[in-house]
């Protein structure tokens, strides 16, 4: 299992998995707060939401991978966790990938996050 880092949680909080940062920090709370699979092992306590610094993002990571140290099971959930806010995170992170091939190409425009009209041809008045 790859291990949950601070930079993954604080990313998570920043907003950078967008909407479906929400859900997916609600489901770490889940996973998290269910009864480990050992005796005597708790829930651990994640806050409703991501942790705002890098500080307290690094100690809830250092918690989690305990955890999954100390439960198999634990850590293959929290190991499919991970991917998805991997996923998530790397899809919204801003780099934009365009291609353009084969034959040949009128007017293309490439560009992320337009805010506004674009007009193409036609004349200024």
């Amino acid at each position: 299992m790859e291990p949950i880092t601070a930079g993954l949680l604080v990313a998570l909080a920043s907003g950078a998995a967008g909407a479906a940062g929400e859900q997916l920090w609600t489901s770490l709370r889940d996973l998290a707060t269910r009864r480990g699979s050992h005796p005597g092992e708790s829930e651990l306590e994640v806050s409703a939401e991501p942790p705002p610094t890098e500080e307290r993002a690094g100690q809830l990571a250092a918690l989690l991978n305990e955890r999954a140290r100390q439960d198999p099971d634990f850590a293959a959930a929290l190991e499919v966790w991970r991917r998805r806010v991997n996923a998530e995170v790397t899809t919204r992170s801003g780099d934009v990938t365009n291609e353009i091939s084969g034959g040949t190409q009128g007017t293309v425009v490439q560009g992320r996050d337009f805010h506004g009209g674009i007009t193409l041809g036609g004349s200024h008045p």
